[in-house]
């Protein structure tokens, strides 16, 4: 009993160096290397002589019982077998065995049999049967039989026959215990670390696609700058900020003809890849809607039914959208679902009282209703998402609409751009170092008839 105690405690205190060992190499950049080029050539080898340092280091930590080293030798190729195949496992067996042979004693001759025999038999297994080695117990039943395969060998080989019983009597419940457990865990590391290395690889990929789908879902709006629209009457600025990487946002800005441009600001419902899909969608039903269609409201219940017959989703998206003549300041709009814009005239701030339609997308047989403004020369039109009124400081605390109107109160007489920069430093400021999970996009409109817009 004392004999099994000292056999379980000394291998187990072994093992946990060799599992510590192995968990810590799975994670350097060197074993990732040479696991990519699996099945090559490198890969054997390297398996073959990492496989076989655990089994020499089993060798020298190992228990002296009359001639025989009682140790975790063989986790080292049974390791080797699994992960790199029969070559690898042969070779990891043939070092760890050679190392033994070199130690002497009486069961000397039977572990160079025994090692090298379970490293191929392992590789074996892995060879035609990869599916096996998923499954914890599937590999503690395999770690098993080989355990008990070596000491069958021991058995046949070692003489007197009495003499190998007695010391397989006593070795056998901490020996085919501790290397079966060892060999599982030590897979289930493995395991674990290649799944982790597949999970950050696929991270990286999804990082680098969103990134890119970003670029494109930017270089879907309109580039917005004194070049665009290009008339002196008008002067359009815009910015979107999206919460992940790609968002539901987004702002247009387009001529109907040569004297009427419409612009529009929407939000999707939703966030991330599946909004930004609808996004780009709803963007280009929208503008053709509006394009084709003589009536405002008309083209918005054109672009309900569109987006309601393709949406298996039920996504919807709130939008303002106005159509401005160049020639007057006379500007029609229609918002279905989507936040009040505010007017700044003469230097106050005012939210436009209308009636809202329901969201694009919702239900299908909706009519919208055409409101009219004309804008007087210097007025201005702040078109936002809830995104910059939701903006949280805490779980409680929004930025909220009088916080909207007095940041906005008084900048009549700034520009475009400036009324942007005025709101975004005012958010920030306000939301600090707080998460949100909103994207925030804003579009100026500011009509000056009888200047020359410089910003």
């Amino acid at each position: 009993m004392e004999n099994t105690y000292e056999f379980f405690s000394r291998m187990i205190g072994t093992l946990a160096v060799i599992l510590l060992v192995a968990a810590y190499a799975g994670s350097t950049q060197l074993l990732k290397k040479y696991i990519a080029q699996r099945k090559s050539w490198k890969f054997i080898l390297f398996t073959g002589l990492f496989g076989g340092l655990f089994g020499i280091y089993g060798n020298i930590s190992g228990i002296d019982l009359n001639g025989a080293v009682i140790s975790v030798r063989d986790i080292g190729p049974m390791l080797a077998g699994l992960i790199g195949g029969p070559a690898s496992g042969l070779l990891a067996g043939a070092a760890a065995g050679i190392h033994r042979l070199t130690m002497g004693g009486l069961t000397a001759t039977a572990c160079v049999i025994a090692t090298s025999t379970i490293g191929l038999l392992c590789g074996l297994i892995s060879h035609f049967f990869p599916n096996v080695l998923k499954k914890f117990w599937r590999t503690l039943l395999i770690g098993i039989a080989m355990e008990v395969l070596h000491l069958g060998i021991v058995l046949l080989v070692v003489k007197p026959f009495s003499t190998a019983w007695d010391i397989v009597r006593q070795i056998a419940l901490p020996f085919i215990t501790v290397n079966a457990l060892g060999i599982a865990s030590m897979m289930g590391i493995i395991h674990f670390i290649e799944k982790q290395q597949a999970l950050s690889l696929e991270r990286e990929r999804m990082k680098s696609e969103l990134e890119v789908a970003s670029v494109i879902q930017h270089s879907l709006l309109p580039e917005l700058s004194e070049r665009y629209p290009g008339r002196p009457e008008l002067a359009i600025r815009a910015s979107m900020e999206a919460a992940k990487e790609v968002g539901g946002d987004f702002y247009d800005a387009f001529f109907v003809d040569q004297d009427r441009i419409a612009f529009l600001i929407a939000d999707v419902s939703g966030k991330g890849v599946p909004a930004a899909l609808f996004m780009a969608s709803s963007k280009t039903i929208l503008q053709n809607c509006i394009r084709d269609m003589p009536k405002l409201s008309e083209a918005f219940a054109r672009a309900n039914e569109v987006i309601c017959e393709k949406n298996e989703l039920d996504m919807f998206v709130t939008v303002w959208a106005g159509v401005l003549d160049l020639r007057d300041g006379r500007l029609v709009f229609v918002s279905a679902g989507h936040n009040p814009p505010v007017l700044l005239r003469e230097g106050k701030a005012e939210f436009l009282k209308i009636k809202n339609g329901f969201v694009l997308g919702g239900m299908e047989g909706v009519r919208y209703r055409e409101n009219e403004l004309r804008l007087a020369e210097g007025d201005a039109l702040f078109l936002y998402t809830d995104g910059v009124t939701e903006a949280a400081a805490g779980e409680n605390e929004l930025f909220g609409n009088e916080r909207l109107l007095a940041c906005l109160e008084g900048c009549g007489t700034e520009d475009a751009q400036a009324v942007l920069d005025r709101v975004k430093a005012a958010v920030d400021g306000f939301v600090k170092d707080n998460e949100q999970f909103d994207d925030m996009t804003m579009l100026c409109v500011k009509w000056r008839k009888h200047e020359q817009v410089s910003g």
